[in-house]
């Protein structure tokens, strides 16, 4: 009898472990540990079709582990090259801190495995889309920014005919705008001050290095304002008129129009601003 009890308890025992071992299995692994039968379809397809089928659901840990087992398990598949992006975009659809960065892991080791890919486009693209999605407004660190801008030019330089262009040059105008948005914002505060020599080297560093500024509205006409300051009426002129000349719309618009017809109605031997004659001030007049 008693030896009847142990064994029960053993065979209890034995059951419980391999319970919890499919527990384990099915909580490491979930649905992507699961297979069609054999002769249904291709293991490998039905793994990718599975990870499709749970981002198109947002569901971006599940997706990343069938592709994740298509790609550790099926090195020959056809499709080990989307999934090793799929991978990498699941970390881009949760949008985190730490998932961005994981999914610039996942791009960068698709290009060193597979360099000469017809998608290896595709993956530099999101490279910099992950690193865009790191960036730090205008008041803070610019890094991400300029790591940002330097994936973009990595991408226009490698990929001048890519399918992504658009995308790409849109994220690069988001990140110069941000960067020049960071330097115009410090050129702002010394003409605040009336550090207007430091503040027109600033403005005049954005426009050198980002002509196409989204915001250059501002930088022609805080440029111009603080060159009234320095006497130099006549150099302030042009960066006014610049402002009604490209800027339909903009908040500076009627101000600019008003300081150009305050310029031009007082005789030229009387101009001067608050600034005194501005005789040690370098001329900056744009080219037309």
């Amino acid at each position: 009898m008693l030896k009847m009890i142990l064994r029960r308890k053993s065979y209890l025992t034995v059951c419980a472990a391999l319970m919890a071992l499919t527990a384990l299995s099915a909580a490491c692994g979930g649905a992507a540990g699961r297979l069609p039968p054999a002769d249904l379809m291709d293991p490998a397809e039905w793994l990718f079709e599975r990870g499709n089928e749970h981002m198109t659901e947002t569901r971006w840990f599940s997706a990343r582990e069938y592709f994740r087992r298509l790609v550790d398990g099926y090195p020959q598949s056809q499709r080990r090259e989307d999934a090793k992006l799929g991978i990498g975009d699941s970390f881009i659809g949760e949008d985190s801190v730490t998932s961005n960065v994981l999914a610039i892991n996942e791009f960068r080791e698709f290009l060193t495995f597979f360099p000469v890919s017809r998608r290896a486009d595709y993956a530099q693209y999101r490279i910099a889309l992950a690193y865009s999605r790191s960036m730090l407004s205008p008041q803070r660190d610019q890094t991400a920014t300029k790591d940002t801008i330097r994936e973009v030019e990595l991408f226009l330089q490698r990929f001048p005919g890519s399918e992504f262009k658009d995308e790409v040059q849109q994220i690069e105008r988001e990140a110069r705008d941000r960067l020049s948005q960071s330097e115009f914002e410090i050129g702002y505060f010394y003409a605040r001050f009336n550090v207007c020599v430091g503040a027109v080297d600033r403005f005049r560093g954005i426009l050198v290095s980002d002509p196409a500024f989204t915001n250059r509205d501002a930088v022609y006409f805080h440029m111009a304002e603080c060159l009234l300051k320095m006497g130099l009426p006549a150099e302030a002129l042009p960066w006014f008129e610049r402002v009604a000349v490209e800027f339909e719309k903009s908040e500076y618009l009627e101000r600019a129009k008003r300081r150009v017809a305050e310029i031009k109605t007082v005789p030229a031997g009387r101009q001067g601003g608050p600034g005194g004659s501005g005789g040690n001030n370098r001329p900056l007049t744009p080219a037309r």
